[in-house]
């Protein structure tokens, strides 16, 4: 008898055979390959039909040397031990076999406004549909209705650290995952460290954390990404002038043909259309893979414009609650040369795959996190409105320590069951106790009324409570 599966069972069993297979399947490799060798042909064939109309595979080749292929651009193919090897697309090797030339057989290139002019948002597409449709299932998360950067809080010590870490490690840190955890939470630099690097990870932390906390405000816009910049830069540029200052004289790239556009005026006005062609996109993995590809590409700053990308990439993400993209096992040599392909002949391809591999590793790595946490708290979950409105109510009339008590019990009596009032007042006590930089926004807090509450909070924690 054929091994019965659900469709979307069978769906993630034919995409995962087909992951890594280059020159794809015949349909009878295929059939036995997913255990239903004993089914009909035809009736498999059908079952393969949804799939062709989705794009998520397709069919190379004619008659009898037809072959069932990965629609997706990137590869990834599973090795017997559970882990993943790195491998390019077709085309991503292509754009590849151009920049693994010597320099003197590259032709000297330079910024090609074309390039951003010729892509229109939610019309031009540099994620295929079907990559975008797994990438919204890998990303999926249970906060997606919460408000933005529900899911990144309850990661953030995580998400600090390997983010941190995977970034400047693209960027050459020798700084290792350990070094960096003990970094970012006991704020210790090892030995044999320079200053440098451990401001750059300091600095990243900076950073992350801003983008966490001002999820629900901020956007993609030339504020936003010279904001970032200037934590990212902070004491590493020779000139403190150029942090978070759009570039005032040429650069260049080592090891690189591309000469970056070299006129200040034309810079900043690339730089704001950039951003606004980036606003106007829907789709949350375009609009943060453009962000990869175009922000380093015109170069907008003296230095730091990858690091400054791969954060600003991460925006629409912890925006619309999807896993967060932490460049997980992303080899350094795949990114940089991919990079230089986008530079040197505005070939996006090769970037393409180590995006939708670094995605899955990075979805792999939170799910595991997520389950080692635990299920959400359902009191939590029921009350979460309740909670809010108790927060706002009791800190923003900037109450004295002896009045927070009598706050929490007149909000109890007027809004909670008089059954989960016990229950209520235990948790909203914690909820006032642990409000902090990163949490008051989600309470609809502004920064002043979180100033005035500080010492307010301080003096009820310690026992005018």
């Amino acid at each position: 008898m054929p091994t019965r599966k659900g469709p979307r069972e069978l769906e993630a069993t034919i995409l995962g055979v087909l992951a890594g297979q280059l020159e794809g399947l015949t349909r009878e490799e295929l059939q036995k390959a997913v255990g239903l060798g004993k089914e009909e042909p035809w009736r498999f064939r059908r079952r393969l039909e949804p799939m062709e109309r989705r794009r998520l595979i397709r069919k190379v080749g004619i008659t009898r040397g037809m072959r069932y292929v990965l629609e997706m651009s990137a590869q990834v193919a599973p090795l017997a031990n559970g882990v993943s090897v790195w491998e390019h697309s077709t085309e991503g090797a292509q754009a590849l076999a151009k920049v693994d030339r010597s320099r003197d057989q590259r032709p000297p290139s330079t910024y090609e406004r074309s390039f951003l002019d010729a892509y229109r948002p939610n019309m031009t597409f540099y994620l295929m549909e079907a990559q975008r449709n797994q990438l919204h299932a890998l990303g999926l998360t249970p906060e997606a209705e919460a408000p933005a950067g529900t899911y990144a809080r309850q990661i953030l010590e995580r998400l600090l650290i390997d983010l941190s870490w995977n970034s400047s490690r693209l960027e050459g840190n020798t700084y290792s995952l350990l070094d960096t955890e003990r970094l970012i939470k006991a704020g210790g630099a090892p030995e044999g460290r320079t200053a440098q690097e451990t401001q750059m990870i300091l600095n990243h932390k900076q950073a992350i954390e801003y983008l966490v906390e001002g999820a629900a405000e901020l956007a993609l816009s030339p504020g936003t990404v010279r904001a970032l910049h200037g934590m990212l830069s902070e004491n590493l540029l020779s000139d403190p002038a150029d942090e978070g200052r759009l570039r005032q004289s040429p650069v260049s790239i080592g090891d690189s043909v591309y000469v970056p556009l070299a006129v200040p005026q034309q810079v900043e006005e690339i730089f704001e259309q950039l951003l606004l062609t980036a606003h106007a996109i829907k789709d949350p993995f375009e609009q943060s893979f453009f962000i990869l590809v175009h922000l380093p590409y015109l170069q907008p700053f003296a230095d730091a414009n990858k690091r400054t990308s791969r954060l600003a990439a991460n925006l629409p993400l912890l925006k619309h609650n999807l896993q967060p993209l932490s460049f997980t096992d992303v080899p350094r040599e795949a990114y940089l040369s991919s990079t230089l392909a986008v530079y040197e002949y505005r070939r996006m391809e090769a970037l393409r795959d180590v995006y939708l591999w670094a995605y899955q590793r990075s979805c792999e790595r939170y799910q595991a996190i997520r389950k080692s946490m635990g299920e959400p708290d359902s009191f939590r979950l029921r009350f979460r409105a309740q909670l809010r409105e108790a927060v706002r109510q009791i800190v923003r009339p900037s109450r004295s320590a002896s009045e927070i008590q009598k706050g929490i019990a007149t909000y109890l009596e007027a809004a909670v069951p008089a059954e989960e009032r016990i229950r209520f007042q235990a948790v909203i006590s914690q909820e006032l106790r642990n409000l902090n930089e990163g949490t008051y926004a989600r309470y609809g807090l502004r920064p002043s009324e979180f100033e005035a509450w500080k010492p307010v909070q301080a003096e009820w924690a310690t026992g005018g409570r």
